[in-house]
């Protein structure tokens, strides 16, 4: 701050610079009060990938059973040789996979 020596007679300058400085100190005190209050209060805040978590295990929780007894026959199956895989529709089936990835 520059004060001006050579007229002392002119305080109101001054005093107007002064209340300035006091104001805005006070802003920033109230500013700074304010950003504490704030801050001490608890929050939560959810993640989108949170949420797209929470909707895949409701999607799990809401898929259908097992079925045991199935598996179980197709592996007798597999074992025994009973069981046949066309290569074609296997491919086919890989492939198409492999395109909705993307």
């Amino acid at each position: 701050m520059a004060i001006n020596i050579n007229n002392l007679s002119n305080n109101n300058q001054v005093q107007q610079t002064q209340q300035k400085q006091v104001k805005q100190q006070s802003a920033q005190t109230a500013s700074t009060n304010a950003q504490i209050k704030s801050s001490g209060q608890d929050s939560v805040s959810i993640t989108p990938q949170a949420k797209q978590l929470n909707e895949l295990q409701k999607k799990a929780a809401d898929a259908p059973v097992i079925n045991q007894t199935k598996i179980d026959e197709l592996k007798k199956a597999i074992s025994s040789g009973d069981y046949k895989i066309n290569p074609e529709k296997l491919a086919a089936s890989i492939a198409n996979f492999e395109f909705n990835l993307v």
